[in-house]
């Protein structure tokens, strides 16, 4: 035992190598300390507090809701004559409803009109990415 107790702190001595959670490195840890440097504890802070910059699907709709576009940007698709309409609920040449597809808009190229989980190449279900 020590003469001094409050200074003792050899009670550390004994404690096992500690894994860095940002940048993987062995570390002796400095009393409760979870990180090598502070570059590395700052580095965490940051990635625990950045915001989320993707816009799901479910965000797209809501924004074109409340802004009152929604069925100007909503794909539709003649069940008989497979034709495609952007923003048109009734088929003009058959004269029947179409179905919805999901959120697009006219290729500028071309002038289809594609949606847009077409355009990226993968499938959207509500809120998510499906590859």
């Amino acid at each position: 035992m020590s003469a001094n107790p409050v200074c003792d702190d050899t009670r550390y001595d004994s404690q096992p190598l500690a894994t860095c959670p940002v940048c993987g490195t062995k570390f002796q840890p400095d009393g409760r300390g979870r990180f090598c440097k502070p570059r590395c504890r700052q580095k965490a802070y940051r990635l625990r507090h950045r915001e989320v910059d993707t816009a799901t699907l479910m965000d797209i709709t809501t924004r074109l809701r409340q802004e009152r576009h929604l069925i100007h940007r909503t794909v539709y698709e003649c069940s008989s004559c497979q034709e495609r309409l952007l923003g048109e609920r009734r088929c003009s040449s058959c004269n029947r409803w179409c179905r919805n597809i999901g959120i697009g808009g006219e290729c500028g190229g071309c002038g289809e009109v594609v949606t847009v989980s077409e355009l990226l190449g993968i499938e959207l279900n509500g809120g998510d990415a499906m590859a």
